[in-house]
């Protein structure tokens, strides 16, 4: 039975765990980072297949934590779906490592690990580990340099960007 508990105890650790290469940014100011952010571009999970027009807007909660709520259009049902979950800071608030929970006590890793400093104007996010990638940007389009900047980095840390899908707003 105590083999069991550990076990579990180091499945859900690992789920907010850092994939190896990635650092979380520092002087991370989450005032800077609430609001509404356009996903520019998106590793394929279940959870947002077939989706368009995809959103995450960030807000505060009473008790402190991150009030998160993902949007984005299914074309094949005709209906907006939209997911609210709740985030908390993983070690310090200016350390951009969070976890984040959608479905009752379950959290995964939400790491910012590259961020414009002077706008907030776009981040990229990993989870647990290199299978789960976006792009996140304030306006729903993006400089193609900039794009080919942040695609160049992500690969660098073993995200497969060749398999990007890229999100019609």
């Amino acid at each position: 039975m105590r083999a069991r508990w550990l076990a579990w105890i180091v499945f859900l650790g690992g789920c907010v765990g850092v994939p190896d290469g990635v650092a979380p940014v520092e002087n991370f100011e989450l005032e800077r980072y609430l609001g509404t952010w356009y996903e520019i571009a998106r590793l394929d999970h279940s959870f947002e297949r077939g989706l368009s027009r995809v959103t995450a807007d960030y807000s505060l909660r009473e008790d402190g934590g991150v009030r998160v709520v993902n949007r984005g259009y299914s074309e094949k049902e005709n209906k907006w779906k939209a997911a609210e979950g709740r985030a908390y800071f993983v070690d310090r608030a200016d350390r951009g490592h969070l976890k984040v929970s959608f479905f009752g006590p379950f959290y995964g890793s939400y790491i910012v690990f590259e961020l414009d400093r002077d706008g907030y104007q776009y981040a990229l996010v990993s989870g647990p580990d290199t299978s789960y990638f976006w792009i996140l940007a304030r306006r729903s389009e993006m400089d193609r340099q900039l794009k080919q900047r942040l695609i160049t980095r992500a690969a660098a840390l073993g995200f497969d960007t060749s398999r990007l899908i890229w999100v019609a707003h």
